[in-house]
C-alpha cells in the first residue's frame, strides 16, 4: 500500500508539472502581443522587420515625450478619470439598490427578470439615439455627468450584486431589523461590507467600459477640452506621419490604468464573477 500511494503521489505530481508548464506556455503566448506594443514603443523598431529581435535594442523613452506633449493627453486623462470614476460610482449605487430589490418577492419580480435579460439582448448602438435625445433634454450634452450617464448602470452588474446579496443568510438580515436597521441602513451596514467580491466585480468592468468607451463620447462631446483618450487617440494619428512607435506608445499609457485596476481586484473580481455564475 505504501508504494502504491507513492506511486500514485508521483504520477499526481508529475500531472501537476505538465499542467502548469502548459499554463505557463499559454500565459506566454497571450502576453507576447503586450511585449511587443511594449518593445516597439521604446524602440521605434520597424514592426515588420525580419527576423524580429525579441529584445529591445537601444530603448528610449522619445515616444512617450511625443504623446504627451504633441496633444492635450493630461486633459485627455483627466477627463477619462472623472467620467470613470462618475461611472464606477454609479454602478456602485444604482446596482446595489436594484440588485437588493430583485432579491424580494414582489408581484411581477419575474417580468422585471426577463425584461432586464431581454435588454441585455440589444446592442447600445440601437439605442444611442434615444440616449442622446434624453441627454439632450436634461441638458448634459458635453459634460461629464453626460459622457457617463449610459453606463451609470448596467444590468449585468446588477445581477451579481443580486447573487452576492442573496448569498448573504436571511437570519442576518432578519437580526438587523430586529435591531431598527432600516432598508437602507441594512444595505449600507450589512449587505455591502459583505459584497466585496460584488463590488471589485462592478469597479473593475465599470472601469473598463467607460475607460475604452469611444462612439458615446464622440457623438455628445463638442468640444477638444472635454474628449477622453480613445478620441485622443484619433486626433493624434492625425499629427505625426510614423506613428508606429508612438501609437504603441500611446495604447500602453491608455493600458496601464486598466491593468493597474484588474490587477489591484482581480480576486475579488474572479469571486465576484464566479458566485454571479453561480448563484444568478
Amino acid at each position: 500500500m505504501p508504494a502504491r500511494s507513492s506511486v500514485g503521489e508521483a504520477m499526481r505530481r508529475r500531472s501537476q508539472y505538465f499542467r502548469h508548464a502548459a499554463l505557463v506556455g499559454l500565459s506566454a503566448i497571450m502576453l507576447l502581443p503586450f511585449y511587443w506594443v511594449l518593445k516597439t514603443a521604446i524602440t521605434n523598431e520597424n514592426i515588420y522587420a525580419y527576423p524580429p529581435r525579441l529584445l529591445p535594442e537601444s530603448p528610449h523613452l522619445f515616444n512617450f515625450v511625443d504623446v504627451w506633449y504633441f496633444i492635450p493627453f493630461p486633459r485627455y486623462l483627466l477627463n477619462s478619470l472623472i467620467v470613470s470614476a462618475l461611472v464606477v460610482a454609479g454602478n456602485i449605487v444604482f446596482n446595489a439598490l436594484a440588485g437588493y430589490a430583485l432579491t424580494k418577492s414582489f408581484a411581477g419580480k419575474r417580468a422585471v427578470l426577463l425584461l432586464f435579460l431581454s435588454c441585455m439582448l440589444i446592442p447600445f448602438q440601437a439605442t444611442i439615439i434615444p440616449a442622446y435625445l434624453i441627454t439632450s433634454k436634461l441638458g448634459l450634452l458635453n459634460s461629464y455627468l453626460g459622457l457617463a450617464f449610459p453606463l451609470l448602470s448596467t444590468i449585468v452588474c446588477i445581477f451579481v450584486f443580486k447573487a452576492a446579496f442573496e448569498a448573504v443568510p436571511q437570519s442576518l438580515i432578519d437580526a438587523a431589523r430586529i435591531d431598527g436597521l432600516s432598508e437602507w441602513r441594512i444595505i449600507l451596514r450589512v449587505l455591502m461590507p459583505l459584497s466585496k467580491a460584488a463590488i471589485a466585480t462592478n469597479v473593475v468592468l465599470a472601469f473598463i467600459w467607460s475607460w475604452n468607451a469611444f462612439l458615446w463620447p464622440l457623438i455628445i462631446t463638442r468640444e477638444p477640452s472635454m474628449q477622453t483618450l480613445p478620441l485622443g487617440l484619433a486626433r493624434f494619428l492625425s499629427y505625426l506621419e510614423d506613428t508606429t512607435g508612438a501609437l504603441y506608445a500611446f495604447a500602453v499609457m491608455v493600458l496601464a490604468p486598466s491593468i493597474f485596476v484588474f490587477l489591484m481586484a482581480q480576486k475579488e473580481f474572479i469571486r465576484g464573477l464566479t458566485s454571479g455564475a453561480t448563484k444568478g
